[in-house]
């Protein structure tokens, strides 16, 4: 009897440790189990966070469709020398007899393309220089569709040019943004179709900002530029340049290539609408000009200063008596420091009005009444 009952405790004994270890196995195996969810769901969220998109590629989202292709075409005339010319063709002939050689004129077909943005309901903004002299243009979206555009208005000094798209449509439009608000060291964004390759972006900072074309040896314009690293390349003229919201601060319009980088810049998107809407308003734009040409000094007191260095003879600026070497002290009751801030206050002031300019000549303050007048009028 004692040894039934011995037995029978050795038996309940080793199925309690069945027991105990087939819990702790279960146990393991639920935590392993979690464990691993845990380590799944880990993973789900890093590969989630990696399929974000970045600011870049939502900025391009946003206003991406609304970049164009511009594809221009010129007519050049040539000289081709006749077949039937009997003279010995000489390259100093003409020159040396003053007499001209024969020839027939033809015409051959230039073609070149750019870059632009629709800004409003079936109105592109580009560069003037990218259809200067255009027969006709063919502007092509994002989506493949192409339409013929029609001129509404160019200006050279500015660079800026209004197309209006013949066609009917729902047109993608871009943001326009505040260039007043870029900052030296914004993030910038250039878009444009350079070889009709669409939508090439490139990304920078903006470096600079209020960069006077005469800086850069250009004396034909008259514009203040963003200034960025981001590249532009061959054909991205007249494209847009994004701030990281996907609006449009500028309009990229320059190139100038140095050793080690090149530089970029884009007209700000504020002096952009402002030209645009004289365009296609009244198909040109007044350029408030008094008639001289200033440099940027430092005077005997080291401060900045501007000095006239040419009159323009019988200009408003000639006939009210301002000569070269005078130093311009303030436009409009503003004391200015520089070229550009005389420009902006000239500009302000329009055409239709006297200004009130101080200058100094020699140890003199000398007050004068100048009425600007358009350039195309000097």
């Amino acid at each position: 009897m004692y040894l039934k009952a011995k037995k029978f405790l050795s038996n309940c004994f080793s199925y309690k440790q069945l027991l105990l270890v087939s819990a702790l196995t279960i146990s393991l195996v639920n935590e392993s189990n979690i464990l691993a969810q845990t380590s799944l769901n880990s993973n789900l969220n890093k590969n989630s966070e990696y399929t974000k998109k970045s600011f870049i590629t939502k900025a391009i989202e946003k206003t991406g469709p609304s970049v164009v292709t511009i594809d221009t075409q010129k007519f050049v005339k040539q000289k081709r020398f006749s077949k039937n010319s009997r003279i010995f063709i000489d390259p100093y002939f003409e020159k040396f007899f003053e007499l001209p050689l024969p020839y027939e004129s033809r015409h051959k077909i230039e073609q070149s393309q750019g870059s632009g943005f629709i800004f409003s309901d079936g109105l592109v903004m580009t560069n003037a220089h990218v259809v200067n002299g255009s027969r006709q243009l063919i502007i092509g979206l994002s989506n493949g569709k192409k339409f013929k555009g029609k001129l509404i208005g160019q200006d050279l000094i500015t660079d800026l040019a209004v197309i209006k798209l013949e066609g009917n449509g729902t047109w993608p439009k871009a943001i326009l943004g505040d260039s007043n608000k870029v900052k030296v060291g914004d993030w910038a964004i250039a878009v444009g179709n350079p070889f009709g390759l669409e939508n090439t972006v490139t990304l920078g900072i903006i470096s600079n900002l209020n960069r006077n074309v005469t800086q850069l040896g250009i004396y034909d314009r008259k514009f203040e530029l963003i200034q960025t690293d981001a590249a532009i390349n061959p054909g991205n003229s007249g494209g847009p340049l994004l701030n990281s919201n996907g609006e449009v601060i500028g309009i990229n319009t320059l190139i100038r290539s140095g050793p080690g980088a090149g530089l970029s810049f884009a007209i700000p998107i504020n002096k952009a609408k402002e030209i645009a809407n004289q365009l296609i308003e009244k198909g040109r734009v007044i350029h408030p000009m008094i008639g001289i040409s200033l440099i940027n000094i430092i005077d005997i007191e080291n401060q900045n200063s501007v000095k006239v260095a040419y009159v323009v003879p019988n200009s408003p600026a000639y006939k009210s008596g301002i000569m070269v070497n005078d130093i311009i002290y303030k436009v409009a009751g503003k004391e200015v420091k520089n070229s550009s801030e005389v420009t902006n206050q000239i500009s302000k002031n329009g055409i239709k009005k006297s200004i009130n300019i101080t200058l100094k000549r020699g140890k003199k303050l000398i007050n004068l009444k100048v009425k600007p007048t358009d350039i195309n009028d000097l």
